[in-house]
């Protein structure tokens, strides 16, 4: 409608100052239309002006408005001049306007609501624009990399030398362990990088985590369990040793303490002596053997890694157990994919690591109908993930987080050693272990091992 009315006062204009041409060519050079000529000669410079100052107005109008929009100023006011083509359409500017302000205070609201919520997380995040400018740095921040605010990347490569070199060599959307030491105290941080694009500019969001608070609390409950395990074996020894040595000696000294003679000590003293020292010596023996279970796990040699096919490593676990397969009637399956699946890791560990987990297996699927382990390995990104497949008994949800501490059992003669020191094995090797149970269906142990570039970054740090 207001285009429509703006193209008939346009169209009228110029068919108006057509006619006075018109009329102006018809009179022109004629000496008796002099002052004819004169007056049309003014008619007409007026209906020039009239409609540049017509257009110009509706163009001042526009340009006003959308210089309005661009600078965020809402107090501009349109003029209501009556003879303003785009008179009707002053108004819906003005809820333009409104609702960009509207608009603009909500984005307003929703930033700084965004921005108190940024700051008060307990997770540090930094944001980088392009290569150096540093756009965002939030209060956790800057108490994780104990320094003021930076606003650019090279004064964290300057200051933080050891973060910055990780963040760096970081791949999008990688996150890695960082040890960072400052002011004489230690720090380890959890770092993740994600990679935006946004209007033709790269960001770089990095989010840090501190979980020394969270490692001191796990290492905490991890001692505990320990501790219980270890005050409960040594107790199992040790109180009938000393309740056995109490017997020996009310057998050897009367009440008043002195030694019996040998007249005393009648054969039954002599068998019940007997008996006595050599329950005390086997008690003695477990706790030796006990010992020594804990020794090993803690002795355990840097892996010499090498390249070796998987595949051998299954052939090469199901000839060492080949035996207890035929005798518990044992059906073994393996599968690698690809075929020439290799991986990186030390031959003789990896394969203490298998009789350990086959070992479990044995022993878990033995009351079952159709008795089935199997071994299989596949490649998943970079990661190799080799897996020990039975449908045993399983282990109850309860017992999940209690399987790899240090001699805890689910078996009543069990040393509870086997997996801790699987665990402590894969954790050298830079991969891990865990497991998935559903009881009497199927039991799962996940053996993950890092790309050779993650082994690389962790020789670096090492």
């Amino acid at each position: 409608m207001v285009l429509k009315r703006f193209s008939v006062l346009v169209i009228l204009r110029v068919a108006l100052l057509l006619v006075t041409l018109t009329g102006f060519a018809l009179i022109f050079g004629r000496a008796e239309l002099f002052f004819n000529q004169i007056i049309l000669g003014a008619i007409i410079s007026i209906q020039v002006y009239e409609l540049i100052r017509f257009v110009g107005q509706t163009n001042a109008e526009l340009a006003k408005f959308l210089l309005a929009i661009k600078y965020s100023d809402f107090t501009i006011n349109f003029s209501r001049d009556s003879h303003s083509a785009f008179k009707t359409l002053h108004p819906a500017m003005r809820e333009i306007m409104q609702s960009y302000q509207q608009v603009k205070i909500e984005k307003e609201a929703q930033y700084q609501y965004l921005r108190l919520l940024v700051k008060h997380l307990k997770v540090g995040i930094i944001s980088v624009k392009g290569e150096d400018e540093i756009t965002l740095m939030n209060p956790p921040a800057l108490a994780m990399l104990k320094t003021d605010t930076f606003h650019h990347w090279k004064n964290i490569q300057i200051n933080r030398p050891q973060f910055a070199q990780t963040v760096e060599n970081m791949q999008d959307g990688e996150s890695q362990l960082v040890e960072l030491s400052m002011v004489g105290e230690k720090r380890r941080l959890s770092v993740q990088i994600i990679h935006v694009r946004l209007l033709q500019e790269t960001y770089r969001i990095i989010t840090l985590h501190d979980i020394e608070d969270e490692i001191d609390r796990s290492e905490i409950q991890a001692y505990h369990r320990l501790i219980r395990i270890l005050t409960h074996e040594i107790m199992n020894s040790v109180t009938p040793i000393s309740s056995l040595s109490e017997t020996l000696l009310t057998m050897l000294e009367d009440d008043q303490g002195t030694v019996k003679t040998k007249e005393e000590i009648n054969s039954d003293y002599l068998e019940d002596l007997a008996y006595s020292l050599r329950t005390i010596q086997k008690r003695t023996d477990g706790l030796l053997s006990f010992v020594e279970d804990y020794r090993r796990l803690t002795k355990v040699p840097q892996p010499q890694r090498k390249p070796f096919s998987v595949q051998s490593l299954f052939d090469s676990v199901g000839s060492l157990m080949r035996g207890e397969f035929e005798k518990h009637k044992i059906t073994l399956r393996t599968h690698c994919e690809p075929d020439n699946l290799s991986v990186l890791a030390d031959h003789q560990q990896l394969e203490q690591v298998f009789i350990n987990l086959l070992t479990n297996s044995i022993q878990a699927v033995e009351n079952q109908p159709e008795p089935a382990i199997s071994l299989k390995a596949s490649r998943q990104g970079e990661k190799t993930i080799l897996e020990v497949v039975d449908n045993g008994s399983g282990i109850s949800p309860d017992k999940l987080d209690e399987i790899f501490v240090p001699f805890f059992s689910t078996k009543e003669k069990g040393s509870g050693i086997g997996l801790s020191l699987s665990r402590h094995i894969m954790a050298l090797h830079g991969g891990s272990i865990r497991v998935q149970s559903q009881p009497d269906i199927q039991t799962i142990f996940f053996l993950t091992f890092p790309s050779v570039a993650e082994l690389h970054t962790e020789a670096i740090h090492s």
